[in-house]
């Protein structure tokens, strides 16, 4: 199976992270999920270049001030290995989209965003991603099938 190279992001302002809720895109691993902004590398694209560009399409704002928090690996039985480059912007410019293509942004409370319906194994990264954790490095193991994918383990690196 080949590696998928991506690279996702968490907008912080006031207590609060930006948020995207997947419901628009057909065939959406993700829908019905809260996540970062982000997405695959394009052709040539660093990681960095890759979050920068994501979060100007997916958002409208341009990142000014970002922290590299290091790579989570994800292992599933079933679908392609992925090494996602994870980030947090505290500083950037233009104000956030009226719509994105993929759902809808919105700006949660810190306190609240683990209340949501996400990944299982995004909380392992973005529990001390918005606790301030400088480095964060991981592989988060699944096993099964999308309707009934289980994270199976979580390990530091």
């Amino acid at each position: 199976m080949d590696m998928r190279q991506t690279s996702l992001c968490y907008i912080i302002k006031e207590g609060k992270v930006l948020l995207l809720y997947r419901n628009k895109k057909e065939n959406d691993a993700n829908e019905g999920k809260w996540i970062g902004v982000g997405g695959k590398l394009e052709e040539g694209e660093t990681p960095e270049e890759c979050m920068k560009r994501e979060v100007l399409e997916e958002t409208g704002l341009t990142v000014k001030e970002f922290h590299y928090h290091g790579v989570i690996l994800f292992v599933s039985d079933k679908w392609d290995d992925e090494e996602m480059h994870l980030y947090s912007v505290a500083g950037y410019e233009g104000d956030i989209k009226p719509s994105c293509d993929e759902g809808r942004l919105e700006w949660i409370d810190i306190q609240d965003v683990f209340d949501l319906p996400m990944w299982e194994g995004d909380k392992y990264f973005l529990q001390p991603l918005l606790a301030g954790k400088e480095k964060i490095n991981m592989v988060l193991r699944y096993e099964g099938t999308s309707e009934e994918e289980r994270l199976v383990e979580v390990t530091e690196v």
